[in-house]
């Protein structure tokens, strides 16, 4: 899990400028936060079609129109917590001009406790949107029987989850009772959860999508619960020891970690790992597929730690180049002569995109097979959230790619933080400033140790961004707190799936944004131009209905129409309008666009599929 983003202690020590800069723009977008949950909470009576205030009247402005159509039920949003924010904002210049830092800390440190202990959680309030979770496995031993499974996804449904990512294959034993693996997992043998998993879950509505590891192909964790030896590398790498990777040292568990991988280059491993595929969404009425492990182990070719050379990756690589990748080396000798370095550099880099290549080509067969046997399946992979430069030279997981073209329906980020800064930062290159047609990006969560509050502000954090939903991290840490907070904020799963019904979703977050629109013009918290407002609101019902007559009617051509109503709205969301808010209207304008963009993303989805 990644540390804060933001680390800030009690204390006298100084505050730099720069980091001062950081406090205020974290306390600025934690406000912004805050008052996101409370409009969206706030708005849910508010009727859908949008309108003009009954009880309004035109106020002064230095507009040249000279008047702001505004109601007369003027509401203060306005809370203890969102008070000491707004006073500690017009004090902190002055806080760190007389270098009392002591103070401006404590202050910061008390305002952002109070805003996180003051987001609502009395109602139900959050979005339509996917809401994921991983099943894992020890959970599922644990549950012991379809009785103690249902137990679990009870849980799971009241805590408004409507996916469930079941762990499926792990460390190279399947939980079910396999014809193409060699031995099923010794804890679950005489049971077969998943095919209790498919019906428990589709009794509730929630989609189960099979969650497996692929080049992972085992733990020497496990090993002592499953009474194995230390050196037990798993049931198939002890069928097939040809089938294993080494790293540069010739161990096929890098230094430090714990799991031995597959030399993805091995032909035969890959037929055995799709038939597994074949099997899981043929034989089992599964709604998705989960690749994790989806890569290389963690290399550190800095330290000339690297992993890949098996067998069957060292012949042909040897074929293509005429060079043996154990003789390559990431760092090269500076003394040597340039032409010597550049050549050696190229082969360098032929080896990772090598090493690239069988990790990307094993997802289009995947993708290819899932396409032709169950065109009506999710096909996900679970990544990690780093950037793309590091990922292809540490674990070579091109996922970009993957998603650019086509070869996965969703893109699960493990964007796992411990607080919303740092959550931010990892999503946002991937959330905000990326787009991959209609592939989804969901952001993920680790439940682990994590804070109720600090938990709430991470999910509004990814509802203020163009996410179209989440994923937690695990089941096994899902306790009473997080499931009653779950619960009350979003209520109890029991009607819409959002990847099965995109249109129907993306009218209904579209009517979300209404009734939000709704409660600000009605509360004088928006103020229009008055030769702009009745056209304003013209366009945003036109749009309204014309997503419902989509959902009730889907047709791709007329999705396409719909998503350039919704880019025109997002362009002119602010004409002619005045927000009297706590957050600058900039922050209010990019949140309303960044909801727009995730239901055009729910369009596109919808018309892929």
């Amino acid at each position: 899990m990644a540390p804060p983003g933001l680390l800030v202690r009690p204390g006298d020590a100084p505050i730099s400028y720069f980091f001062g800069i950081r406090m205020q723009k974290e306390l600025d977008n934690l406000v912004g936060r805050y008052e996101s949950a409370l409009f969206a909470a706030n708005a849910v009576d508010q009727p859908t079609e949008v309108q003009l205030p009954e009880n309004r009247e035109p106020v002064a402005t230095t507009l040249e129109d000279k008047s702001l159509i505004a109601s007369t039920n003027l509401t203060t949003v306005s809370t203890p917590a969102l008070e000491a924010a707004r006073q500690l904002s017009r004090d902190w210049p002055d806080l760190l001009a007389a270098e009392a830092y002591g103070e401006a800390r404590s202050r910061w440190l008390q305002v952002r406790d109070a805003l996180w202990a003051d987001f609502p959680h009395d109602r139900t309030f959050a979005q339509t949107e996917i809401r994921a979770m991983w099943l894992d496995r020890g959970s599922i031993v644990r549950a012991g029987s379809r009785a103690g499974l249902a137990r679990l996804f009870n849980n799971m449904q009241a805590s408004g989850i409507n996916t469930v990512f079941l762990e499926t294959m792990n460390a190279g034993f399947p939980i079910y009772p396999s014809r193409v693996a060699p031995q099923q997992n010794p804890l679950t043998q005489g049971w077969d959860p998943l095919a209790d998993a498919v019906e428990l879950a589709h009794e509730r509505n929630m989609d189960l999508h099979a969650w497996i590891w692929v080049f992972a192909a085992g733990n020497l964790r496990h090993n002592t619960i499953l009474a194995k030896s230390d050196q037990f590398l798993g049931p198939s790498l002890a069928a097939h020891p040809d089938w294993v990777g080494y790293d540069q040292a010739g161990s096929p568990i890098p230094l430090g970690q714990t799991k031995p991988f597959y030399d993805p280059a091995n032909r035969e491993l890959r037929d055995y790992l799709l038939r597994l595929e074949e099997e899981i969404i043929t034989n089992y009425d599964v709604d998705g597929l989960q690749l994790d492990y989806i890569r290389y182990p963690f290399q550190d070719p800095s330290d000339e730690r690297t992993y890949g050379y098996g067998n069957a990756a060292r012949r042909e690589f040897r074929r293509q180049t005429g060079i043996d990748p154990i003789n390559l080396m990431p760092l090269i000798d500076p003394w040597l002569p340039r032409a010597e370095r550049d050549r050696l550099r190229g082969l360098w880099e032929a080896w990772n995109d090598f090493r690239i290549e069988q990790v990307t080509s094993f997802v289009a067969e995947t993708s290819e097979l899932v396409r032709s046997k169950r065109p009506d399946i999710t096909l996900s992979a679970a990544v990690f959230a780093m950037s793309e430069q590091e990922r292809l030279l540490k674990i070579q997981q091109d996922w970009n790619t993957w998603a650019e073209e086509g070869l996965v329906d969703w893109i699960v980020l493990m964007s796992y933080a411990q607080d919303a800064n740092r959550f931010a930062e990892l999503i946002t290159p991937w959330v905000v400033d990326q787009t991959y047609d209609s592939t989804l990006v969901i952001p993920g969560m680790r439940l682990l140790s994590m804070p109720v509050p600090v938990m709430i502000d991470q999910l509004q954090t990814l509802r203020d961004m163009p996410a179209t939903g989440y994923a937690l991290f695990a089941t096994d840490n899902l306790d009473n707190r997080i499931q009653s907070m779950l619960n009350t904020t979003q209520g109890q799963h029991d009607s819409l799936v959002p990847q099965q019904a995109p249109y129907d979703t993306a009218a209904e977050r579209y009517k979300a944004l209404q009734r939000e629109w709704n409660w600000l013009l009605t509360s004088g918290l928006i103020t229009l131009q008055p030769r702009l407002a009745e056209g304003w609101i013209a366009d945003i019902n036109a749009v309204g209905a014309n997503l419902d007559a989509l959902a009730s009617n889907p047709n791709p051509e007329v999705a396409a129409a719909v998503q350039a109503q919704i880019t025109d709205l997002q362009r002119t969301v602010g004409a002619g309008l005045t927000l009297s808010t706590a957050t600058t209207p900039e922050y209010r304008l990019t949140t309303w666009r960044n909801r727009l963009e995730a239901i055009n993303r729910f369009l596109a989805y919808g018309a892929r599929r």
